[in-house]
């Protein structure tokens, strides 16, 4: 582990730390037209390490179909971020 404040190892070592933060180079995963992630790994000044993820995704030019793709795209989501909770939770020591 780094020494609190310094650089990680996939720290963008750039403008994109700033105020104690450390941020890696974005992760861009792009469907041309349809959609588009972008993930980036923070470390806080605290310590404390997040993935911190925007999405957009065309929507249906309809308002009933563009309603359904909303619904399925934030049960997605949930599920998603509820597995990564998961995930990092400490298990409980024998």
């Amino acid at each position: 582990m780094n020494r609190p404040g310094s650089h990680t190892d996939w720290c963008g070592r750039d403008h994109r730390c700033g105020l104690g933060e450390h941020r890696s180079p974005e992760i861009v995963v792009d469907i041309p037209g349809r959609a588009r992630a972008v993930l980036v790994r923070v470390r806080t000044a605290a310590g404390r390490e997040h993935a911190e993820v925007r999405v957009r995704v065309a929507l249906a030019p309809g308002d009933l179909a563009a309603r359904r793709q909303l619904v399925g795209l934030l049960g997605d989501l949930r599920q998603a971020v509820t597995r990564a909770a998961i995930t990092a939770r400490p298990r409980p020591r024998r």
